[in-house]
């Protein structure tokens, strides 16, 4: 999954879209303040997040966030879901 558009939105929240089309709101506010995320509370700092080459957001000073956990976050589904290879497999004789 990559990030292919994304809107700052108020109280620490993004508006995102991803390569196969989903798109929703991811609240991030449990984040900020916390560890690194404490330069989100810099005013203007979280409004300049950016897309990556990779599809991630990220901010200044090398901060950012996996596509893949934000897209399980927007969509609800598992990570076997999003990643079918994690299901398990039976085991060989």
């Amino acid at each position: 999954m990559k990030v292919t558009k994304v809107k700052p939105a108020a109280r620490y929240r993004l508006e995102v879209e991803f390569d196969d089309g989903a798109r929703g709101f991811v609240d991030l506010s449990g984040f900020a303040g916390v560890g690194v995320f404490a330069a989100w509370l810099k005013p203007g700092f979280f409004e300049q997040v950016a897309i990556t080459s990779e599809g991630a957001l990220a901010w200044p000073g090398d901060l950012d966030l996996c596509p893949d956990a934000l897209y399980m976050r927007v969509t609800g589904k598992t990570p076997e879901e999003v990643f079918p290879l994690l299901r398990h497999q039976p085991a060989y004789a």
